[in-house]
């Protein structure tokens, strides 16, 4: 029953969200140009959704395979070499855009050097995992490449500094925002944004049985090396679609599934597809109120899950812990 009203209700929520996102931005629908609008406003608002579903169930992924609630997709690392693959997809456009095979559109380029620098990192991770002794030895080598990757974006921005409008673009990609998506865009996103689901929706018995420890689970029949690979393949999958669509976006992988263990358990099977809603729903509504906060302008969608996420993060961590004592 709790997880029916609670799907029910993440469903009702994302409704009337995308509903005023259609009906929110610069632009009146009823001019001449309102269709135009319309259409921009619905691809806006369906890479928000694609990408808050995406970073929710990594998140899941992540806190599953951690038996950790402060873990989130961008302790892996992938998310920063996702931005740092994003940023070099820009550059390689505007320095090199000539050059470039005609067969691979301008506009495929930024999720391709997302997905290039999110498998780089998933690469480098898997090589160390099936080398690890345990879960350790990868988190601090996520922490290690995420490190990295913000180093190296900072580094590459650097060489740019009298190009305002060039940096403003690199340092906008990496903050988030959605407001240059397009239908390529999507075509290129959403199927892996599905395809990750549903394949994280597939390993939840085994990350079930593994919530008792890896030595419990491997009793009990689970590969725990198997499962441990796989669920970092997913989790580099659907950081890499969510970064394409949406550039980086704090917070939803690490605040919406812990909200909504609280709401449903701790089963994956309940817990992947009432986390997917809630993400895509979270980051809908951030979208909105980067567009109607500033007086002029938008904010990059990145600060306002910053904002929200992190202040209502401290709020649950108070709360569980009170339920402790």
């Amino acid at each position: 029953m709790r997880f029916t009203l609670t799907l029910i209700g993440g469903v009702v929520a994302l409704a009337v969200l995308s509903i005023i996102a259609l009906n929110t931005g610069h632009g009146d629908l009823q001019s001449a140009e309102g269709e135009t609008f319309y259409y921009l406003r619905a691809w806006r608002l369906s890479a928000a959704a694609l990408a808050g579903a995406a970073l929710a169930m990594g998140g899941v992924l992540m806190q599953g395979l951690f038996r950790n609630p402060l873990a989130s997709p961008d302790v892996l690392g992938t998310t920063a070499f996702a931005v740092v693959g994003g940023q070099s997809a820009l550059l390689l456009h505007v320095f090199a855009g000539a050059t470039i095979p005609v067969f691979i559109p301008a506009e495929l380029l930024l999720p391709i050097g997302c997905l290039l620098g999110a498998g780089f990192a998933l690469l480098v991770l898997l090589w160390l995992a099936e080398r690890a002794a345990g879960l350790t030895t990868v988190l601090i080598v996520g922490f290690l490449l995420a490190a990295l990757g913000s180093s190296v974006g900072t580094f590459v921005t650097s060489f740019f500094r009298d190009q305002w409008e060039l940096v403003r673009a690199l340092q906008g990609f990496s903050l988030g925002g959605v407001d240059g998506t397009g239908p390529i865009h999507l075509a290129l996103g959403a199927p892996l944004v599905l395809i990750g689901g549903i394949a994280a929706w597939c390993w939840s018995r085994p990350l079930d049985v593994l919530l008792s420890g890896e030595v419990e689970a491997a009793a009990l029949g689970v590969d725990v090396t198997q499962v441990r690979r796989w669920v970092l393949i997913w989790t580099a999958t659907l950081t890499a679609a969510a970064v394409a669509l949406g550039g980086s976006a704090a917070f939803i992988g690490l605040i919406v599934p812990h909200v909504m263990r609280s709401c449903v358990g701790v089963g994956h099977r309940q817990l992947i597809p009432v986390s997917a809603i809630a993400g895509a729903a979270f980051l809908v509504g951030c979208d909105i109120l980067a567009r109607v906060l500033p007086p002029t302008g938008e904010l990059p969608i990145g600060v306002v899950t910053g904002m929200i996420g992190a202040p209502l993060f401290i709020v649950v961590l108070i709360r569980s812990r009170r339920e402790l004592v």
